[in-house]
């Protein structure tokens, strides 16, 4: 689902990233398309299934686009996160990453049936349409030595990649919405496709006459504020994908998502080519039959009447997590997530709808924000952190607001209070199963209730107000659905058959909990096409309908005087509102666009590959059973031309890329020529090697040429020879929280300029031995809708020492840099601040700090604000101040960004601006007769646009004014393209 590549390896570096005694290394099993990679003992029981799901979908993708694939499917099964995914990408190989922890099933956002079917599903055909070659492509493939992926080292990489994998230059829509479509067929009909949850978005919002995105607007602005963010791609590009389906044909479908070999390179061009109109008249033709067919839909539940219900607040807000009524002080406390505000924990007034911010979220989540648990007694909210990664057990004060961590890591969630004991129940992932955990005062341990097997999945966990008896829903692995109630004796014996059950079918039931009196459970379901509140009686097992709402309603709070706090989902999230349930004879049903294609066009009845699942075989498919080891597996990935600058001369080269098939591991090589004349004979040839090895990096390198260089004014070529060693661990990665450790040894010889300072000539030695040791420590914060950091705190200190010419150089440098946010949604003031001192002769080049100028190229790939660095001073030249000792602010306002909803062209588009304002104070060499204070002010405008739908571009342009003593130094205008 996700497909960027940070996202397949990030966890894999983290997990394996400190240095280990012995060699890195993973099991193995390999089948004729199939790489799986898994770590033994504790995920071996999941190897057959995921190979015979994964070949189960390679036999339909094979079949449906006629597609082979171009290399062997890399799959890697890994324990990282808390919740259940995958992830996707072809370049430069085909890799699946899968997160085996349960699926997040809230709201029905994800489908009811098996995790591992479901993923492989889908992410073989984001393999199968991104991979998907014609000849012309095999040509460029052979070519190119495989698959070039983006690299900013190396731009030109952008054509070759569009030319080896023309497919994947498609946005983000496109390929969410083909995968969740077929995924939904593939299995048997359930999935977001004809999903209840699609279907309610869309007629909240012809309700609610929300903004329809068109194609490009959807990409610009629609990913971005929205609260719902990179999941609108799912939606739009899942029903644009039913509304094509059903009014062409599946088949037209397929042939515009297949790379036949009369195909059209671009996939618009080839939407052209099958549907015969331009794809943005044809979105606009779905979202004008999408308004009527929920407009009928709207119709259809109006003519049962609707449950009234009373807003609590002036407006939606988001996403909303479970929520507590505390009928004392009448107000409602939850968590909140939505664009402008940092997600927070709050306590909402039920009079006036304002809410009083208590902490902010580390680690929020879409729609389900944090799990939370009240204690009314001590007034004490526990709630989870870190959740999109492994779950923290926190608790909260919500009278004073004073928090504090109990289990770090613990992995549970779901968590509920039971009043008879006073302690914390949650339900615990870990190994792709779910286990029911006990945490009793003081809260800082817990233990095993119960584990459930492979294949049965309990969520939305609940006790009663006695504490005998504790709800949960079930998953079970046919795809079924039940509300299930124990016993807690029994549960702590040892005993897990269910005291009462009600069967939901495929339809999930979601945030049932008990009544005050315990009589009743209270939740909501899809169940008859529409999320409504249901009633279910313990005693008697009986469920009844005690809402008919118009959109949908979720997380019944049930209060003292019987009446209910619900969520109303609206066009602009869900929105707080009190409900008098009522028993129902009659609640309205709507009907599903997925119902409506296969009852039109049957065939997709025929993509099931439920019952060809029992037809694979794992033993016999096996080709190769071991162990991987990623130095062992080094291939050639890619090879391509490129160019760079050395200096004020051009280079022609060639750049080859190494890596084992999970990308572990890399070894690029480069090689260059300048042929201008001009240029000394020995400095015409340039080469460059790295090999990267998780945490070490390795290089190499001879008059070292860099494609930037073209641009200027900063120059990274530097004549001679370099030999250089990196390491880099982190010491904290508890995101948002940072802090990073590199270790540098370098050799630099035939130097004629320093190596981090174009204009700083090294006249008196030519050989230099550097060492450092860095620290960088992040915690910063943004809120939905931001572009940067808002509030937060960061710094680093790094230790460095230089050698030339038997004369060694320390230096000691930091930073420290704190911000905030205003009441102006995103925007925010931060104050960077810098100092340093160095030892030595200070008419030695080394024994100095050098300051200037913005230092961003006319095209770049560094940061885009530069001028917050501590080496860059804008108002004076590259280098032109230096000092031994130094200490430098800089205070920075930002600005609101401008959001641009329809500029451009899907292919190239502006997203938005954004202006900063700054001004800066340096002092070098303080207290010394040849003191120099210097300050400067200026701002900077950065445009970030996409180009071919997924690669980030930010155009700057800045102006800033240099002073010394008062007085105008000189000016400086900046004009930078930053690549990638």
């Amino acid at each position: 689902m996700r497909l960027t590549k940070l996202a397949l390896l990030g966890a894999v570096l983290l997990q394996f990233g400190p240095a280990q005694a012995a060699p890195f290394e993973m099991d193995l099993i390999e089948t004729d398309d199939l790489r799986l990679l898994y770590f033994d003992p504790f995920q071996t029981y999941l190897t057959p299934h995921t190979t015979r799901t994964f070949q189960n979908s390679m036999d339909f993708q094979k079949r449906v686009f006629g597609w082979t694939p171009y290399d062997k499917t890399t799959v890697l099964l890994n324990d990282f996160t808390d919740w259940g995914n995958g992830a996707a990408l072809v370049n430069p190989g085909n890799i699946i990453m899968i997160d085996i922890a349960p699926k997040n099933r809230i709201f029905e956002t994800a489908p009811s049936t098996e995790k591992m079917f479901q993923l492989m599903n889908h992410e073989l055909v984001h393999i199968s349409t991104m991979d998907g070659w014609n000849e012309q492509d095999r040509k460029w493939r052979k070519f190119l030595g495989g698959k070039p992926r983006t690299t900013d080292k190396h731009p030109e990489s952008i054509l070759w990649n569009y030319l080896a994998t023309p497919r994947i230059s498609s946005p983000r829509w496109y390929a969410e919405g083909s995968a969740t479509f077929l995924e939904t067929w593939m299995s048997g009909g359930v999935g977001r496709a004809q999903g209840a949850y699609d279907e309610m978005v869309f007629r909240a919002m012809v309700r609610d006459d929300a903004h329809f995105y068109n194609n490009l607007g959807l990409v610009s602005e629609g990913t971005a504020i929205d609260f719902q963010v990179g999941a609108n791609a799912y939606l739009y590009g899942t029903r644009f994908m039913g509304y094509l389906s059903y009014h062409y044909s599946p088949e037209h479908l397929i042939e515009w998502l297949k790379r036949g070999e009369d195909s059209e390179r671009y996939y618009a061009t080839q939407f052209q080519k099958v549907f015969g109109k331009d794809l943005e008249a044809a979105w606009d033709d779905w979202i004008a039959f999408e308004k009527q067919f929920q407009a009928a839909n709207l119709e259809a539940v109006r003519k049962e009447p609707l449950t009234e219900i009373q807003p609590l607040s002036k407006e939606p807000l988001g996403s909303i997590s479970r929520a507590f009524h505390d009928a004392g002080n009448n107000t409602m406390i939850g968590a909140f997530r939505f664009p402008g505000v940092v997600a927070h924990i709050g306590v909402m007034s039920l009079d006036t709808g304002e809410i009083r911010r208590l902490t902010d979220i580390k680690g929020p989540m879409l729609y389900r924000v944090t799990s939370p648990a009240f204690d009314a007694a001590s007034r004490t909210l526990f709630y989870t952190a870190d959740n999109v990664d492994y779950r923290d057990l926190m608790a909260l004060d919500v009278d004073t607001g004073e928090d504090r961590m109990l289990i770090e890591d613990a992995r549970i969630g779901d968590l509920v209070f039971n009043q008879a004991d006073q302690s914390v129940w949650g339900l615990r992932h870990l190994n792709g199963l779910v286990s029911l955990v006990r945490v009793p005062p003081p809260y800082t341990e817990w233990t095993m209730v119960h584990a459930w097997p492979h294949g049965e999945v309990p969520f939305e966990l609940d006790v009663s107000p006695d504490g005998s008896l504790v709800s949960l829903s079930v998953g079970e692995i046919s795809g079924s659905q039940y509300l299930r109630i124990f016993r807690t004796e029994d549960l702590q014996e040892g005993r897990a058959e269910p005291y009462r059950q009600f069967d939901f079918g495929t339809a999930i039931p979601e945030g049932f909990v008990f009544s005050p009196d315990g009589q009743y459970l209270y939740g909501t379901s899809y169940y008859t096409g529409v999320s409504n509140v249901f009633r279910y009686e313990i005693d008697s097992g009986a469920i009844e309908a005690v809402s008919n709402a118009e959109t949908g309603f979720f997380r019944p709070i049930p209060m003292v005087d019987g009446r209910l706090i619900v969520f109303e989902y609206t066009g602009q999230g869900f929105q707080p509102g009190i409900i008098d349930p009522q028993p129902l004879e009659n609640v309205s049903s709507i009907r599903f666009l997925g119902n409506e294609i296969a009852t039109k066009h049957p065939v997709v009845r025929e993509w099931s590959v439920v019952r060809s699942l029992r037809e694979q075989d794992f033993e016999s498919s096996i080709t190769h059973q071991g162990k991987y080891v990623p130095p062992q597996e080094l291939q050639l990935m890619a090879a391509y031309p490129i160019i760079e600058g050395y200096r004020d001369y051009e280079s022609l080269g060639y750049n080859f890329e190494l890596a084992d098939p999970m990308q572990l591991h890399h070894l690029d090589f480069s090689v260059g020529y300048s042929w201008d004349s001009e240029l000394p004979s020995d400095e015409q040839w340039h080469a460059r090697v790295d090999y990267k090895a998780l945490n070490w990096t390795l290089s190499y390198w001879h008059n070292d040429a860099d494609f930037y260089d073209l641009f200027g004014p900063k120059e990274r070529s530097r004549k001679g020879d370099a030999f250089l060693i990196g390491y880099d661990r982190s010491l904290i990665y508890d995101e948002p929280r940072r802090l990073g450790m590199a270790l540098d040894l370098n050799y630099y010889t035939g130097l004629d300029t320093l190596p981090g300072n174009q204009n700083v000539s090294t006249f008196l030695f030519e050989d230099i031995l550097s060492a450092s040791i860095a620290f960088d420590y992040s915690h910063t914060r943004k809120s939905l809708g931001a572009v940067d950091h808002e509030k937060g705190l960061r710094w680093d200190l790094v230790l460095s020492a230089d050698h030339a010419l038997n004369d060694t150089i320390p230096k000691l440098r930091a930073g420290l840099d704190f911000g905030f946010a205003l009441p102006w949604k995103h925007s925010s003031i931060w104050l960077y601040n810098s100092a340093g001192t160095a030892d030595g002769d200070r008419d030695n080049p080394l024994a100095n700090f050098y300051f200037g100028a913005y230092q961003n190229n006319y095209v770049d790939d560094g940061e885009v604000k530069r001028y917050r660095e501590y080496h860059s001073f804008p108002g004076f030249e590259i280098d032109e101040l230096s000092g031994q000792d130094f200490y430098k602010t800089v205070l920075e306002w930002n600005l609101p960004p401008l959001r641009f909803r329809e500029a451009g062209a899907p292919s190239l588009f502006l997203k938005h601006a954004r202006t900063a304002f700054f001004i800066g104070g340096l002092v070098t060499d303080p207290g010394k007769a040849y003191e120099r204070r210097l300050s400067n002010a200026g701002f900077q405008v950065d445009f970030e646009f996409t180009l071919i739908h997924r690669l980030p571009m930010v155009f700057s342009v800045g102006y800033a004014v240099g002073f010394e003593h008062g007085s105008k130094h000189d000016d400086e205008w900046m004009v930078s393209l930053k690549i990638l």
